[in-house]
């Protein structure tokens, strides 16, 4: 349905792994699934890292043309209240993107308020909202985040390709090509199976090393491979159907240590609300794995399906920030996000610069074009 014209709508942008996701909608209410408005031009573009972790001007690169669509299809006269990022590594690698996004994108929207987060956020509240739980994100990384019942974040996981995100895409592509490698060289452990779709995928495998190494998007390129592992494992694969078991005992192990913290202050509950989200659990065979792995490590979890996904996230963190953050809480755009920790009793979820940041942003000077 169209909305007033002159009203006052909000922005979320979720990035991931693989690719950015946009979407608006209209501010002062709950958000409407059937009412956000998304764009998807910018889907299957890869957010590459750079030496001082996300870059920013790449983001920027891919996220401006499609916010430029998006404003330009809403209704006439309508005003961007504020923007959501969730991105991944803002935990650990987001101090490019906490200095450099809030000029352009103050341009791009004409938006005065900034919410900075980590994806682990803009996952959880995306599935659970305001209420308190764990939610196990997962895609190319793997990340555990819970929200005590008495506030605060706790994590699990989350620490990237090369030191964690056990369970994870990229995870379970960098173990299947390991087998494939196995088997061509005829270790114990190998698979032709997976070999013969490695080379599939990629080519000759001899080439994999040099073709993966110096790729900035390469936990990207090795998530690409976990189809190929959970289609192995569903023909009888043994090999790929442990590595499935294991990548399930994972990602339960990361949920039960979020679990154990979150669930401190909530003496005389049923048991912790636990939600898996992200495209990962799209696998049936994955997702089996993880809750048979679950019903020993928590039997008393109660794991149900997400409101949304973590564009949802984003925008529900957008539509709190302009009304509920008094202006002591926001922390000036020019701040160093990773040297403040600001509490916001009126904001539904608890601030915890660099993984949840409200920032102001500057007035723009006009347009701002790529």
């Amino acid at each position: 349905m169209e909305q007033a014209a002159g009203e006052c709508w909000v922005v979320g942008v979720d990035v991931g792994g693989s690719g950015i996701r946009v979407g608006a909608a209209p501010a002062g209410r709950p958000v409407d699934p059937a009412a956000v408005r998304t764009v998807g031009s910018a889907a299957a573009a890869r957010v590459s890292a750079a030496a001082g972790g996300q870059d920013a001007r790449a983001l920027l690169d891919r996220l401006l043309p499609a916010l430029d669509a998006l404003v330009s299809g809403l209704p006439d006269g309508a005003r961007i209240g504020a923007v959501a990022v969730g991105a991944t590594g803002m935990a650990l690698l987001g101090r490019d993107l906490a200095a450099r996004l809030p000029g352009p994108l103050a341009r791009a929207t004409g938006a005065r308020r900034l919410v900075l987060a980590g994806d682990a956020v803009t996952a959880y509240v995306g599935a659970l909202g305001t209420a308190a739980g764990v939610v196990v994100a997962g895609g190319t990384g793997l990340v555990a985040i819970g929200l005590r019942p008495g506030g605060g974040w706790c994590r699990a996981d989350g620490w990237g390709q090369l030191l964690g995100d056990c369970g994870g895409g990229a995870w379970i592509g960098r173990a299947g090509l390991e087998a494939a490698l196995r088997a061509q060289d005829g270790r114990n452990g190998g698979s032709p199976v997976l070999l013969a779709a490695a080379e599939l995928h990629y080519g000759p495998v001899a080439g994999l090393p040099a073709a993966l190494q110096p790729r900035p998007d390469r936990a990207a390129l090795l998530a690409e491979f976990a189809p190929a592992v959970v289609a192995a494992a569903e023909e009888g694969c043994p090999v790929a159907a442990g590595l499935l078991r294991r990548a399930g005992e994972e990602i339960a192990a990361t949920a039960t240590a979020a679990t154990a913290t979150a669930a401190a202050e909530a003496a005389g509950r049923a048991g912790p609300r636990l939600a898996l989200t992200g495209g990962l659990f799209r696998f049936e065979a994955l997702r089996r794995a993880t809750l048979d792995a679950l019903a020993v490590r928590l039997p008393g979890a109660r794991p149900g399906p997400p409101d949304g996904p973590p564009l949802l996230g984003a925008l529900r963190l957008a539509v709190a920030a302009p009304a509920a953050v008094s202006p002591a809480a926001v922390v000036p755009a020019a701040a160093r996000t990773d040297a403040v920790s600001t509490a916001a009793p009126d904001f539904p979820w608890p601030l915890d610069p660099p993984l949840l940041t409200v920032l102001d942003l500057p007035a723009a000077d006009g347009p701002w074009r790529p």
